[in-house]
């Protein structure tokens, strides 16, 4: 063997935030808050930590170009904030995160094209907005129009079917198998679903409980899904009551897309001489605070509408900071609330159907 070939040098190991934390003598948290720019680190400590970074050539974030991020918010964002509450604690999330983290956030209202515009030609012409968020927004001809601000956008609850912009929603599609499982698993085949169509975010939602009924090799048929004209819970008690005097109990169990649509379920049910959950089982997705104060309290799959706002918020600074380019949908884990409108199926006029 060649004396002049020594060994190879090791790779020297990657600086690890535990590595600072340790040398500064602080905690992890502490280290990533200081490494981040957020509040609650005293300015001597951040100091000292962005020393001891930079003399461990730990690559240190970049700063965003700008102080403040543009909330957009649709008209369908801000009727829902009236009705159910769902965006409120969206907007709580980016509220929060973005004190947090020094943002400033300027919300503006899109409710027509014209407004879209302004908005976007506001945020293209000052040099401190960073970046957009979009709240609720499906229009194809606005994501369009978004696409080409030329600053970093990110759509919150709500997608680019393109993939051309970042977003962060629920994962909508998964929840409502979890719910749908959730029902089977208690011996319920006859599962009506009962949405309010036009986004893309509720047809995940009926994708998810097609998926659980496929797989168990259940009937999954167009007539098991009923639709309303809007999220009121009056439009789901006409409807439902409608189906039971054409149709009788055909059903064991109902999930909503909504839970004002479970509400309007609940009602119809009860004045059509039927219990909750002794003859139908109802379930709901969002989560709200209302529903554990229905009679009965409704079993449900909570959407983390707050980390959803908290997640869209860092997402963006991650696109402002230099992250790699390519546009990122996140989607985020739902799980179910048990309560007591779900029971398990008993033989009955369903089990004939």
């Amino acid at each position: 063997m060649n004396g002049g070939m020594g060994k190879r040098g090791k790779k020297p190991r990657r600086v690890r935030l535990e590595d600072i934390a340790t040398k500064v003598g602080v905690s992890l948290s502490t280290v990533s808050r200081a490494l981040s720019g957020e509040k609650g680190v005293r300015e001597d400590v951040r100091l000292r930590i962005l020393d001891a970074a930079r003399d461990a050539n730990y690559a240190l974030p970049k700063p965003v170009a700008g102080t403040k991020v543009v909330l957009a918010a649709s008209s369908a964002a801000m009727i829902d904030y009236v009705r159910n509450q769902f965006t409120l604690y969206v907007l709580e999330g980016i509220r929060d995160r973005a004190e947090a983290v020094g943002i400033e956030i300027v919300t503006r209202p899109v409710a027509d094209a014209a407004e879209e515009q302004r908005v976007l030609e506001e945020a293209r012409l000052d040099e401190e907005v960073a970046g957009l968020l979009f709240l609720t927004v499906d229009d194809e001809r606005m994501l369009a129009a978004t696409r080409d601000v030329g600053k970093p956008v990110v759509l919150i609850n709500g997608d680019d079917p393109l993939m051309r912009l970042s977003s962060v929603t629920p994962c909508n599609r998964s929840a409502a198998q979890l719910a749908t499982e959730y029902l089977i698993e208690r011996g319920h085949k006859r599962i009506l679903f009962l949405m309010r169509p036009g986004r893309r975010t509720i047809v995940r939602r009926l994708e998810g409980w097609r998926d659980a009924l496929a797989q168990h090799g259940l009937p999954h048929p167009d007539d098991l899904v009923m639709s309303v004209d809007d999220w009121l819970p009056e439009l789901a008690d006409q409807v439902i009551s409608d189906r039971i005097g054409q149709r009788g109990l055909d059903f064991t169990a109902v999930l909503a897309a909504g839970e004002s649509l479970a509400v309007g379920t609940m009602r119809a049910l009860e004045r059509a001489g039927y219990g909750v959950p002794d003859d139908v089982s109802v379930m709901g997705m969002d989560d709200l605070p209302q529903a554990a104060f229905l009679s009965p309290p409704l079993t449900t799959v909570h959407i983390p509408a707050r980390e959803i706002g908290m997640t869209g918020v860092d997402l963006l600074r991650d696109i402002c900071a230099g992250s790699p380019a390519l546009p990122r949908r996140v989607e985020l884990a739902c799980h179910i609330v048990e309560r007591q409108s779900v029971a398990g199926r008993r033989q009955d006029k369903a089990e004939e159907a």
